[in-house]
């Protein structure tokens, strides 16, 4: 196989991938929008909500619920801002204050939220002697209706009295982190045993965007673990077709978008239930967890608890928190080669501080490890021109007998001991490698909003003025320049003469980070091919040099 024909294949291949994906995505059922916001001016007991409670049995339930005199109150950290309603407890509202939605916007990231769609984190405890009852959510009292981190952590407690058992829900934030704890501490005052069931779940509207475009296929759902599989999707329409119920110790669930996630950890030491359900009244869907029940002796208390995460992907943080909780983080199936390409990317940003030119350092790495490959592809492609006038020649003597064609290009290149696929076989090497780079790239939420340098103020959006794309159009035509036609079909001619602007084109859309990447990546191998063309020639001249010395 000749090596623009290799080239194109790639190209193709790759092309298709991302095609192919965001075709997945597409076709994915739209459902209409609800409308199931909830206005910040309107009295928390005038609002009505279809709220679900995990049942004692194992089956769920939906329960609509009568208005209540539930309020709202805000925990505030350094990195959080947190919205919680004192009916059950639930966390309605929360913000990344170390991100914008937009850059530059000083508007704080919100990932939950019941503005425009619902998004919200639910804890309670169920069981004979839960909090929470069908039909009746605990109303828990605050002694504030603002908290804000002082010091180190801060800790916020809400109190629900019931009759001879205490019930007192904590929230405990701590500086630097989005990793909440939230436990439950239980006083049975009564004179019988106590038993209760904690359970935490993530609800979301299905009707949400994804957020996804045509080269950017990223994802917005569920994911779960469990002791034998460590991460493992389940996007909404999984969630609407069959409920999840799978028994594990340990375990996580959570729910996903491009660069940030929440998730419900609970206890990792404990055999727990994570399940699914698909409200159809209000187009939400949920997953969660429940660990098993707690027994409180009359004139005693217990505490159970688990940790909530909603923030940024960042791996580091993330596998501290849970075993597989970074694989959420998703490179898909070249985790092995993007892992290293990512946490190498760290290293070498640590010391040039700017991520625009770590992806030139990272990608002057990879084509000097490649070298090796990249000069048997231009050798080969080397060695297929200089027998181009013998094939030529083959061409005009058989015509249209391909078979005779064929069996004398075989013996050609056994002849001139050439391997047509030499050329072919390192770009096909090469392939996975962009790939892995292309999802570290549009998943690294470190890239979000990084600025490099002139017009790039984000290396994970498109360039504003196709500047570099441009460049890398430009480079692959300059690259194309370089090495001679080495197809005789004037089709495949054509083809190739037009893939830089097909790339182009499809580039427009890419992160400028990757389209940096692979600009860098074209210069680069325009300098090694020329090093080694002209390490060609010399060898060849030295050849015929020795040889007329010979005669």
């Amino acid at each position: 196989m000749e090596s623009q024909r290799g080239l194109l294949f790639v190209a193709l291949l790759v092309v298709s991938f991302l095609l192919f994906q965001q075709w997945q995505v597409d076709q994915a059922p739209v459902q209409t929008p609800q409308q199931t916001s909830v206005s910040s001016d309107m009295p928390a007991n005038e609002v009505a909500s279809d709220e679900f409670i995990p049942s004692a049995s194992d089956a769920q339930q939906t329960i609509t619920q009568a208005p209540t005199s539930g309020k709202v109150i805000t925990i505030s950290s350094d990195v959080l801002e947190l919205k919680v309603d004192t009916e059950g407890g639930d966390i309605i509202s929360a913000k990344l204050l170390q991100y914008d939605t937009e850059q530059g916007s000083g508007v704080a990231m919100p990932i939950l939220t019941t503005d425009g769609y619902n998004y919200v984190a639910q804890s309670g405890l169920i069981g004979a002697q839960g909090a929470d009852k069908p039909g009746a959510r605990a109303i828990y009292t605050s002694a504030q209706t603002n908290y804000t981190l002082s010091g180190d952590q801060l800790i916020v407690d809400l109190t629900f009295n019931n009759n001879d058992i205490v019930y007192v829900k904590t929230f405990t934030l701590t500086k630097g982190k989005y990793d909440v704890e939230v436990s439950y501490k239980v006083t049975n005052n009564s004179a019988a045993n106590a038993s209760v069931e904690m359970y935490g779940q993530l609800k979301q509207s299905t009707t949400v965007e994804s957020g996804s475009s045509m080269m950017m296929p990223t994802y917005r759902g569920a994911a779960y673990s469990t002791a034998e599989e460590r991460y493992e999707k389940y996007d909404f329409d999984d969630i609407e077709d069959a409920n999840l119920n799978q028994n594990t110790k340990g375990g996580w669930v959570g729910m996903l978008q491009h660069y940030f996630v929440s998730a419900w950890v609970p206890n990792q030491s404990t055999n727990n239930k994570i399940y699914t359900t698909y409200l159809a009244s209000t187009g939400e869907a949920v997953i969660g967890f429940r660990q098993p029940a707690i027994s409180i002796a009359p004139g005693s208390e217990q505490t159970t608890s688990a940790t909530f995460y909603v923030g940024p992907k960042d791996q580091e943080k993330l596998e501290k928190i849970a075993e597989g909780l970074d694989l959420t983080v998703d490179y898909g199936f070249l985790w092995m080669i993007s892992q290293p390409l990512f946490w190498l990317l760290i290293i070498i940003q640590d010391f040039v501080v700017n991520w625009g030119i770590a992806i030139i350092c990272i990608t002057i790495v990879v084509k000097t490890l490649m070298y090796p490959l990249t000069k048997t592809q231009y050798t080969s492609m080397a060695k297929m021109r200089k027998i181009q006038p013998k094939m030529a020649a083959l061409k005009e003597r058989y015509g249209d007998d391909r078979q005779k064609m064929s069996q004398a290009m075989m013996e050609l290149y056994k002849k001139e001991k050439v391997n047509p696929a030499g050329g072919c076989f390192p770009l096909l090497l090469q392939m996975p490698i962009f790939l892995a780079l292309y999802w570290v790239f549009i998943e690294s939420v470190e890239l979000r909003h990084a600025e490099f340098g002139l017009w790039i103020t984000d290396l994970s959006s498109k360039d504003p003025y196709f500047i570099l794309p441009i460049l890398m159009g430009a480079s692959m035509l300059l690259m194309q320049k370089l090495q001679p036609a080495m197809s005789q079909d004037p089709m495949q001619q054509k083809m190739m003469q037009w893939m830089p602007v097909f790339f182009t084109f499809f580039f427009l859309w890419f992160p400028s980070g990757l389209v940096l990447y692979w600009f860098v990546s074209n210069v680069i191998t325009i300098i090694q091919m020329l090093i080694i063309f002209r390490g060609i020639d010399k060898a060849e001249e030295k050849a015929k040099l020795a040889k007329a010395n010979k005669k």
